[in-house]
Parts: structure tokens; C-alpha cells; sequence
């Protein structure tokens, strides 16, 4: 079994990248070698969603690129502060299938648990950056509501970890809920959503690994890499440690203005996923949260985009493109014939 190489970590805790990540614009800026005079003011006053993003992560970022793709995903701009006609605070309407702390139930056979709060980047375009957070973390000794409501529904057979980052929650933590999952006989698949080993993978410890395959459940991880440049150093090391570890790797992205939204972006990132034996799961369309809407692209070109990637891709390499409606039954996949 492959185990952590401890040289090739920044940190031999990774408590301690959690402590040490950047946390104001100013600094961002600075580490990237860009002049933080160059900023506009308002953004180190008005920010209702904070700068958090991992030493690890800003390493891989072009240094003195104010466009590094990387960068943008991270670094707040002025047009996050502009009211959006058709954005909204919650564009997945959550709070109605919101059925008991922490626990969201909108498709058929599984449940989301708001296992974490925190999360170790902020991505701008996040469409969870105004959820009610207190409301939802019920804490470790607080879960029986949703324990119960899994339990009663025997339909359920998969608990999917998000947040925040399930990931950067503590091992003990995770061990106690993901006992308490094991527990429901009906629930076969622990599925968790997380960028922690893309943004931080000093995170993947073999203290980590050991919690994570200590149960009966079939453990899926879903990461959320958006670029080509993301995947290097210590994160591909990361991800083969999971995967050396029996755990199945999957990746979904969003299509973000100004940072993917090429064909060769695109391709390039689905070729990394490739040679790492990640496979594309969703690529998704940007979720009209208030906020983001400078990320936010047409349809007609995101169809023509991923159009191309079609004929220049096998489709054992493709995403599906989806787009995800409050009240739908599942994701909805895009149609693209008339863009081909």
C-alpha cells in the first residue's frame, strides 16, 4: 500500500496550512507578485464573503499574472458588489429541501450532509457563499435528526459529505459521522464532495486514509478542479494516495468567464483528469448565485465549446454539461446538437 511521502509535504501538519493560508486581498496580491496599490479599494472593506486560499494553492499560480486563471477563481472583484437581475442568494432553492439540520434531501436514493461549515479556499462563484451555515452544523453530537431521517427512509442508499469542505473537518469528527452512516444497514455509498486534496493536499494524511476506508461503506470521492494548472505537484501525489487506498476518483468543474472557458482550457484539464485516472463526471454550468455573475457565461457559447471538445475527444474523457434547477428531479444535461 502506497503511504505519505513526508518530503514531499509542505507542512507536517496540516493543521497548520489551514492556520497559514491567506486571508485579505492585499496579501493575495502580494504573493503573486502584483502591486496590491493596484486594487480597488472597496474590495478590502466590503467583502460579505472572505479571501481564504492555501499557501499550497497559490504556489501553482503564474507569478505576476493578474489573470492567472488560478488566481481569478480566488481573488474578489468589484462586480461581486453589483445586484445581478436573476441571481439570487439561494439559486438551488436548499432551504426547501432543507428536511432536518444539516441534511438536504432533493434527489431520489441519497442525501447531502452539510458535514463542515469551513472550507479551506473560497471560490468566488461559490453558490453555497450566502448559506445558512449556523443553522446547519448540528455538531457531533447533535446529528440524530438527520440519522433519523436516513434511518426512516429506506430508499436511501447513498449520504453524500459537502459543505463548506467535509474535508476539513477534523479526523475524529469524520470518524464519528461516518460511523454513525455505517450504522443505517440500507445505506451502501459514502460519497464526499471536497477540494481539500486540489487546494490543500497536505490534508491527505494516512491518518486521513484510515478514517475514510475504516467503514463497510463504498467510498466515492468527488474533487472540484476547474483548471489544467491545478493539477500538479503534491496534488497529483495526493490523488494517487487515494486512489492507491481503493478509493474512486471523480471531477466536476464549473464553466467560469475568463478562467476555462476556451476549448483548449477545457481540453487540457480533461487530458490531465485522463492521465490521472480521474474520471470527468459533471461539468457544470455556473449556478446564478449573487455574486458571481462575472463568471457567468452564454449558452450559445458553452455549447459551442463543449461541441468542439466532442470531436476531439473520445467520450470515455468527456463530462456530462449540466445545468441544475431548483425543483428538478436530477441535474439537466445540456443539449448541444444545434451547436455542432
Amino acid at each position: 500500500m502506497i503511504t505519505r511521502t513526508e518530503s514531499r509535504w509542505q507542512t507536517e501538519d496540516w493543521q497548520k496550512a489551514m492556520k497559514n493560508m491567506i486571508r485579505d486581498v492585499r496579501s493575495l496580491y502580494q504573493a503573486v507578485n502584483l502591486n496590491p496599490e493596484d486594487l480597488p479599494a472597496e474590495l478590502s472593506s466590503r467583502l460579505d464573503f472572505p479571501v481564504r486560499v492555501p499557501q499550497n494553492f497559490v504556489q501553482r499560480m503564474q507569478k505576476g499574472n493578474a489573470l492567472d486563471p488560478l488566481l481569478l477563481q480566488v481573488l474578489p472583484q468589484t462586480a461581486e458588489m453589483q445586484d445581478i437581475a436573476g441571481f439570487s442568494t439561494d439559486p438551488l432553492a436548499e432551504a426547501e429541501f432543507n428536511m432536518a439540520p444539516g441534511l438536504i434531501h432533493k434527489y431520489h436514493g441519497r442525501v447531502l450532509l452539510i458535514s463542515n461549515p469551513s472550507c479551506s479556499v473560497h471560490c468566488r462563484y461559490c453558490f453555497r457563499r450566502h448559506f445558512p451555515y449556523q443553522e446547519n452544523t448540528p455538531g457531533s453530537q447533535h446529528w440524530h435528526k438527520a440519522m433519523d431521517y436516513i434511518a426512516n427512509n429506506k430508499e436511501i442508499h447513498e449520504v453524500i459529505l459537502s459543505g463548506g469542505d467535509p474535508l476539513a473537518a477534523n479526523d475524529d469528527y469524520l470518524q464519528q459521522l461516518i460511523d454513525k452512516i455505517a450504522q443505517i444497514k440500507h445505506v451502501k455509498t459514502l460519497r464526499i464532495h471536497t477540494r481539500q486534496p486540489v487546494v490543500m493536499p497536505e490534508r491527505i494524511t494516512n491518518e486521513l486514509l484510515a478514517v475514510l476506508t475504516s467503514s463497510r461503506l463504498k467510498t466515492v470521492m468527488v474533487i472540484h478542479s476547474n483548471h489544467a494548472q491545478e493539477l500538479q505537484g503534491d496534488t497529483v501525489e495526493a490523488l494517487q494516495l487515494l486512489q492507491a487506498h481503493g478509493i474512486r476518483l471523480l471531477n466536476q468543474s464549473v464553466f467560469l468567464k475568463g478562467i476555462n472557458d476556451t476549448v483548449q482550457a477545457q481540453k487540457s484539464l480533461l487530458e490531465s483528469l485522463y492521465t490521472l485516472n480521474i474520471q470527468a463526471y459533471y461539468l457544470h454550468v455556473l449556478d446564478k448565485v449573487q455574486g458571481a455573475g462575472h463568471f457567468f457565461c452564454k449558452d450559445e457559447d458553452t455549447k459551442e465549446i463543449y461541441a468542439k471538445l466532442v470531436t476531439l475527444l473520445p467520450g470515455y474523457m468527456l463530462p456530462r454539461l449540466v445545468r441544475e434547477y431548483p425543483h428538478a428531479a436530477s441535474k439537466t444535461a445540456i443539449d448541444i446538437i444545434k451547436a455542432v
